[in-house]
Protein backbone atom coordinates (compact mmCIF):
# COMPACT_ATOMS: atom_id res chain seq x y z
CA UNK A 1 0.00 0.00 0.00
CA UNK A 2 1.48 3.36 -0.67
CA UNK A 3 -0.20 6.75 0.39
CA UNK A 4 -0.58 9.50 -2.16
CA UNK A 5 -0.54 13.39 -1.71
CA UNK A 6 -2.30 15.46 -4.31
CA UNK A 7 -2.79 18.95 -5.14
CA UNK A 8 -6.08 19.29 -6.15
CA UNK A 9 -5.66 22.86 -8.44
CA UNK A 10 -7.88 24.49 -10.46
CA UNK A 11 -5.32 24.65 -13.46
CA UNK A 12 -3.55 21.38 -12.60
CA UNK A 13 -3.52 17.99 -10.49
CA UNK A 14 -0.52 17.01 -9.08
CA UNK A 15 -0.52 13.61 -7.45
CA UNK A 16 2.59 12.61 -4.73
CA UNK A 17 3.22 8.73 -3.96
CA UNK A 18 4.91 8.02 -1.28
CA UNK A 19 8.42 6.52 -2.04
CA UNK A 20 7.62 7.59 -5.51
CA UNK A 21 7.60 11.65 -5.77
CA UNK A 22 5.48 13.43 -7.94
CA UNK A 23 4.43 10.68 -10.45
CA UNK A 24 1.12 12.66 -12.27
CA UNK A 25 1.15 16.59 -13.30
CA UNK A 26 -1.66 17.19 -15.44
CA UNK A 27 -4.37 20.09 -16.52
CA UNK A 28 -7.52 19.95 -14.16
CA UNK A 29 -9.95 19.08 -17.61
CA UNK A 30 -12.29 17.18 -18.44
CA UNK A 31 -13.86 16.11 -22.45
CA UNK A 32 -17.57 15.23 -21.16
CA UNK A 33 -20.02 14.19 -24.07
CA UNK A 34 -23.21 16.89 -23.37
CA UNK A 35 -25.60 14.99 -24.29
CA UNK A 36 -24.74 11.85 -21.91
CA UNK A 37 -22.44 13.98 -19.79
CA UNK A 38 -19.89 10.66 -19.89
CA UNK A 39 -16.50 11.58 -19.94
CA UNK A 40 -14.43 11.42 -23.07
CA UNK A 41 -10.98 12.54 -22.13
CA UNK A 42 -9.16 13.85 -18.92
CA UNK A 43 -5.76 15.67 -18.81
CA UNK A 44 -3.24 16.71 -21.28
CA UNK A 45 -5.99 15.27 -23.51
CA UNK A 46 -8.62 16.99 -22.88
CA UNK A 47 -6.92 19.94 -22.63
CA UNK A 48 -5.46 20.10 -26.09
CA UNK A 49 -9.43 20.09 -26.87
CA UNK A 50 -10.11 23.23 -25.35
CA UNK A 51 -11.95 26.10 -27.15
CA UNK A 52 -11.69 23.12 -30.59
CA UNK A 53 -14.45 20.31 -29.53
CA UNK A 54 -17.86 19.96 -31.79
CA UNK A 55 -20.85 20.83 -30.41
CA UNK A 56 -22.00 18.05 -28.57
CA UNK A 57 -18.23 17.54 -27.05
CA UNK A 58 -17.24 20.10 -24.10
CA UNK A 59 -13.72 20.63 -22.11
CA UNK A 60 -14.57 21.72 -18.76
CA UNK A 61 -12.86 22.87 -15.73
CA UNK A 62 -14.45 21.45 -12.75
CA UNK A 63 -12.42 23.04 -10.57
CA UNK A 64 -13.10 26.63 -9.85
CA UNK A 65 -11.30 29.29 -7.74
CA UNK A 66 -9.17 26.70 -6.03
CA UNK A 67 -13.11 24.32 -4.98
CA UNK A 68 -14.90 22.29 -6.82
CA UNK A 69 -17.47 23.66 -9.07
CA UNK A 70 -18.71 20.38 -10.52
CA UNK A 71 -18.90 17.48 -7.79
CA UNK A 72 -19.04 14.66 -10.35
CA UNK A 73 -16.85 15.03 -12.90
CA UNK A 74 -14.27 16.17 -10.34
CA UNK A 75 -15.05 12.89 -8.95
CA UNK A 76 -14.40 11.05 -12.16
CA UNK A 77 -11.40 13.61 -13.34
CA UNK A 78 -10.15 12.32 -10.00
CA UNK A 79 -10.81 8.32 -10.22
CA UNK A 80 -9.29 8.97 -13.45
CA UNK A 81 -6.39 9.77 -12.43
CA UNK A 82 -6.24 7.75 -9.21
CA UNK A 83 -6.61 4.55 -11.36
CA UNK A 84 -3.98 5.80 -13.73
CA UNK A 85 -1.30 5.73 -11.25
CA UNK A 86 -2.83 2.27 -9.34
CA UNK A 87 -2.53 0.32 -12.83
CA UNK A 88 1.43 0.26 -12.20
CA UNK A 89 0.52 -1.96 -8.83
CA UNK A 90 1.19 0.84 -6.44
CA UNK A 91 -1.09 0.79 -3.68
CA UNK A 92 -4.93 -0.76 -2.99
CA UNK A 93 -6.04 1.22 -0.17
CA UNK A 94 -3.88 4.68 0.59
CA UNK A 95 -3.97 7.16 3.23
CA UNK A 96 -4.39 10.61 1.15
CA UNK A 97 -3.48 14.02 1.97
CA UNK A 98 -5.16 16.72 -0.26
CA UNK A 99 -5.04 20.38 -0.25
CA UNK A 100 -7.10 23.55 -0.03
CA UNK A 101 -7.14 27.09 -0.48
CA UNK A 102 -6.94 28.70 3.28
CA UNK A 103 -9.87 30.24 3.53
CA UNK A 104 -11.80 27.63 2.14
CA UNK A 105 -15.23 26.74 3.91
CA UNK A 106 -16.33 24.17 5.71
CA UNK A 107 -19.06 23.02 3.00
CA UNK A 108 -15.99 23.20 -0.03
CA UNK A 109 -13.78 21.42 2.49
CA UNK A 110 -16.57 18.73 2.95
CA UNK A 111 -17.18 18.12 -0.47
CA UNK A 112 -13.30 18.17 -1.33
CA UNK A 113 -13.05 15.09 1.49
CA UNK A 114 -15.90 13.63 -0.18
CA UNK A 115 -14.24 13.05 -3.16
CA UNK A 116 -10.79 11.68 -1.81
CA UNK A 117 -13.15 9.26 0.47
CA UNK A 118 -15.01 8.34 -2.43
CA UNK A 119 -11.25 6.85 -4.03
CA UNK A 120 -12.01 4.34 -1.64
CA UNK A 121 -8.83 6.37 0.70
CA UNK A 122 -8.30 4.58 3.97
CA UNK A 123 -8.07 7.97 5.71
CA UNK A 124 -8.03 11.22 4.00
CA UNK A 125 -6.19 14.15 6.16
CA UNK A 126 -7.01 17.68 4.82
CA UNK A 127 -4.29 20.53 4.62
CA UNK A 128 -4.17 23.96 3.78
CA UNK A 129 -2.32 24.99 0.88
CA UNK A 130 0.13 27.90 1.63
CA UNK A 131 0.83 25.58 4.58
CA UNK A 132 2.00 21.85 2.23
CA UNK A 133 3.55 24.95 -0.05
CA UNK A 134 5.61 26.13 2.59
CA UNK A 135 6.93 22.88 3.79
CA UNK A 136 7.66 21.75 -0.12
CA UNK A 137 9.88 24.74 -0.52
CA UNK A 138 11.72 24.00 2.37
CA UNK A 139 10.50 26.43 5.26
CA UNK A 140 11.11 24.99 9.07
CA UNK A 141 7.60 26.64 9.75
CA UNK A 142 7.64 24.48 13.12
CA UNK A 143 9.97 26.57 15.21
CA UNK A 144 8.48 29.87 16.63
CA UNK A 145 10.30 31.84 13.50
CA UNK A 146 8.05 33.90 11.19
CA UNK A 147 7.78 32.61 7.67
CA UNK A 148 6.13 33.98 4.76
CA UNK A 149 5.15 32.17 1.72
CA UNK A 150 2.81 33.99 -1.24
CA UNK A 151 1.51 31.18 -3.72
CA UNK A 152 -0.15 31.98 -6.60
CA UNK A 153 -2.26 29.20 -8.47
CA UNK A 154 -4.36 28.99 -11.19
CA UNK A 155 -7.58 29.83 -9.41
CA UNK A 156 -6.11 31.23 -5.86
CA UNK A 157 -3.82 33.37 -4.21
CA UNK A 158 -2.91 32.24 -0.71
CA UNK A 159 -0.49 34.51 1.26
CA UNK A 160 -0.02 33.27 4.96
CA UNK A 161 2.85 33.70 7.38
CA UNK A 162 3.01 30.68 9.93
CA UNK A 163 5.12 29.88 12.94
CA UNK A 164 4.93 26.72 15.29
CA UNK A 165 3.40 24.40 13.00
CA UNK A 166 0.69 26.68 12.00
CA UNK A 167 -0.95 29.69 10.57
CA UNK A 168 -0.81 32.61 12.61
CA UNK A 169 -2.18 34.88 9.64
CA UNK A 170 -3.84 34.46 6.13
CA UNK A 171 -5.67 35.82 3.23
CA UNK A 172 -6.66 33.99 -0.11
CA UNK A 173 -8.21 35.65 -2.96
CA UNK A 174 -9.36 34.60 -6.46
CA UNK A 175 -6.60 36.73 -8.46
CA UNK A 176 -4.35 34.23 -9.69
CA UNK A 177 -3.08 32.64 -13.28
CA UNK A 178 -6.56 32.27 -14.75
CA UNK A 179 -7.61 35.61 -13.91
CA UNK A 180 -4.16 36.60 -15.37
CA UNK A 181 -5.19 35.31 -18.67
CA UNK A 182 -8.90 36.45 -18.60
CA UNK A 183 -7.36 39.92 -18.11
CA UNK A 184 -5.17 39.37 -21.34
CA UNK A 185 -8.37 38.22 -22.97
CA UNK A 186 -10.47 41.50 -22.22
CA UNK A 187 -7.66 43.79 -22.75
CA UNK A 188 -6.88 42.53 -26.50
CA UNK A 189 -10.87 42.18 -27.27
CA UNK A 190 -11.45 45.91 -26.17
CA UNK A 191 -8.32 47.37 -27.65
CA UNK A 192 -8.14 45.53 -30.78
CA UNK A 193 -11.57 43.71 -31.41
CA UNK A 194 -9.96 40.63 -31.84
CA UNK A 195 -11.84 37.53 -29.65
CA UNK A 196 -9.47 34.93 -28.57
CA UNK A 197 -9.35 31.43 -26.50
CA UNK A 198 -8.07 31.01 -23.33
CA UNK A 199 -4.90 28.66 -24.33
CA UNK A 200 -4.14 31.51 -26.65
CA UNK A 201 -3.79 34.13 -23.70
CA UNK A 202 -2.15 31.56 -21.42
CA UNK A 203 0.55 31.30 -24.38
CA UNK A 204 0.68 34.89 -24.77
CA UNK A 205 1.46 35.47 -20.61
CA UNK A 206 3.87 32.76 -20.63
CA UNK A 207 5.79 34.11 -23.54
CA UNK A 208 6.06 37.85 -22.66
CA UNK A 209 3.62 38.25 -20.03
CA UNK A 210 5.61 40.91 -17.77
CA UNK A 211 4.16 43.04 -14.82
CA UNK A 212 7.48 45.14 -13.94
CA UNK A 213 9.06 47.47 -16.14
CA UNK A 214 11.71 45.66 -18.45
CA UNK A 215 14.40 47.33 -20.53
CA UNK A 216 13.38 44.60 -23.31
CA UNK A 217 10.03 44.90 -24.87
CA UNK A 218 9.12 41.63 -26.30
CA UNK A 219 6.88 41.38 -28.85
CA UNK A 220 4.33 38.63 -30.05
CA UNK A 221 2.23 37.64 -32.80
CA UNK A 222 -1.77 37.04 -32.11
CA UNK A 223 -4.18 35.46 -34.17
CA UNK A 224 -8.04 35.79 -33.25
CA UNK A 225 -11.42 35.90 -34.71
CA UNK A 226 -11.95 39.75 -35.97
CA UNK A 227 -15.27 41.27 -33.58
CA UNK A 228 -16.36 43.19 -36.52
CA UNK A 229 -15.60 40.92 -39.34
CA UNK A 230 -15.94 37.74 -38.09
CA UNK A 231 -12.61 36.72 -39.87
CA UNK A 232 -9.73 35.33 -38.80
CA UNK A 233 -7.41 38.31 -37.95
CA UNK A 234 -3.78 39.06 -37.14
CA UNK A 235 -2.17 41.25 -34.52
CA UNK A 236 1.14 42.37 -32.97
CA UNK A 237 0.74 42.70 -29.18
CA UNK A 238 3.96 43.87 -26.95
CA UNK A 239 5.30 42.60 -23.01
CA UNK A 240 4.39 46.53 -22.13
CA UNK A 241 0.29 45.70 -23.08
CA UNK A 242 0.48 42.84 -21.20
CA UNK A 243 1.69 44.81 -18.17
CA UNK A 244 -1.17 47.22 -18.46
CA UNK A 245 -3.50 44.86 -18.65
CA UNK A 246 -2.53 42.55 -15.63
CA UNK A 247 -1.78 46.08 -13.49
CA UNK A 248 -5.18 45.99 -11.73
CA UNK A 249 -5.29 42.51 -10.83
CA UNK A 250 -1.85 42.19 -9.58
CA UNK A 251 -2.27 45.13 -7.25
CA UNK A 252 -5.16 43.32 -5.51
CA UNK A 253 -2.12 40.61 -4.75
CA UNK A 254 0.07 43.22 -3.12
CA UNK A 255 -2.33 45.12 -1.27
CA UNK A 256 -3.91 41.43 0.26
CA UNK A 257 -0.30 40.81 1.25
CA UNK A 258 0.26 44.61 2.46
CA UNK A 259 -2.50 43.69 4.68
CA UNK A 260 -1.52 39.86 5.74
CA UNK A 261 2.16 42.25 7.10
CA UNK A 262 -0.12 45.04 8.71
CA UNK A 263 -1.84 41.60 10.83
CA UNK A 264 0.99 40.04 11.69
CA UNK A 265 2.63 40.24 15.41
CA UNK A 266 5.57 41.91 15.75
CA UNK A 267 7.77 39.57 16.70
CA UNK A 268 7.58 37.58 13.60
CA UNK A 269 7.24 40.95 11.55
CA UNK A 270 10.90 41.49 12.30
CA UNK A 271 11.81 37.52 11.42
CA UNK A 272 10.02 38.58 7.78
CA UNK A 273 11.57 41.93 8.05
CA UNK A 274 15.15 39.61 7.86
CA UNK A 275 14.32 36.37 6.09
CA UNK A 276 11.45 37.75 3.17
CA UNK A 277 9.12 35.67 1.68
CA UNK A 278 8.67 32.89 -0.57
CA UNK A 279 7.48 33.12 -3.81
CA UNK A 280 5.32 30.28 -5.08
CA UNK A 281 3.09 28.67 -7.50
CA UNK A 282 2.47 28.55 -11.30
CA UNK A 283 1.43 32.34 -11.06
CA UNK A 284 4.54 33.40 -9.58
CA UNK A 285 6.64 32.60 -12.33
CA UNK A 286 5.13 35.88 -13.98
CA UNK A 287 8.13 38.20 -15.41
CA UNK A 288 8.94 40.81 -12.85
CA UNK A 289 6.71 39.51 -10.11
CA UNK A 290 9.77 39.22 -7.65
CA UNK A 291 11.10 42.54 -8.25
CA UNK A 292 7.86 44.27 -8.42
CA UNK A 293 6.86 42.74 -4.87
CA UNK A 294 10.46 43.53 -3.55
CA UNK A 295 9.48 47.05 -4.61
CA UNK A 296 6.68 47.52 -2.91
CA UNK A 297 6.59 45.42 -0.19
CA UNK A 298 10.60 46.44 1.12
CA UNK A 299 11.31 42.42 2.24
CA UNK A 300 13.36 40.51 0.52
CA UNK A 301 11.28 37.89 -2.01
CA UNK A 302 12.86 34.80 -3.02
CA UNK A 303 11.22 32.31 -6.19
CA UNK A 304 10.98 28.96 -4.82
CA UNK A 305 13.33 26.68 -6.83
CA UNK A 306 10.12 24.68 -8.46
CA UNK A 307 7.27 26.77 -7.66
CA UNK A 308 4.64 24.55 -9.91
CA UNK A 309 5.23 21.67 -7.56
CA UNK A 310 5.52 23.09 -3.77
CA UNK A 311 2.01 22.01 -2.72
CA UNK A 312 2.45 18.43 -4.12
CA UNK A 313 5.91 17.98 -2.44
CA UNK A 314 4.73 19.50 0.73
CA UNK A 315 2.41 16.71 0.72
CA UNK A 316 4.79 13.94 0.22
CA UNK A 317 6.94 15.59 3.29
CA UNK A 318 3.59 15.49 5.16
CA UNK A 319 3.06 11.76 4.12
CA UNK A 320 6.57 10.94 5.77
CA UNK A 321 5.17 12.76 8.69
CA UNK A 322 1.50 11.86 9.29
CA UNK A 323 1.97 13.04 13.33
CA UNK A 324 2.12 16.35 11.86
CA UNK A 325 -1.44 16.32 10.22
CA UNK A 326 -2.90 13.88 13.42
Amino acid sequence: MKDIGIDLGTANILIYVKGQGIILNEPSVVAIDTETRKPLAFGNEAFDMLGKTPFKVRAIKPMKDGVIADFEITELMLDYFVNKVKARGLFKKPRIVICCPADTTPVEKNAIREAAEKLGAKKVYLEEEPKAAAIGVGLDISKPNGNMVIDIGGGTTDIAVLSLGGIVVSRSLKVAGNVFDNDIKEYIKNKYKLLIGDKTAQSIKHQIGSVYESSEEEEMEVRGRDLETGLPSIIMINSQEIEESLKEDVNKIILATKSVLEDTPPELSADIIENGAVLTGGGSLINGLKELLEDELKIPIYLAETPLTSVAEGTGILLENLYLLD
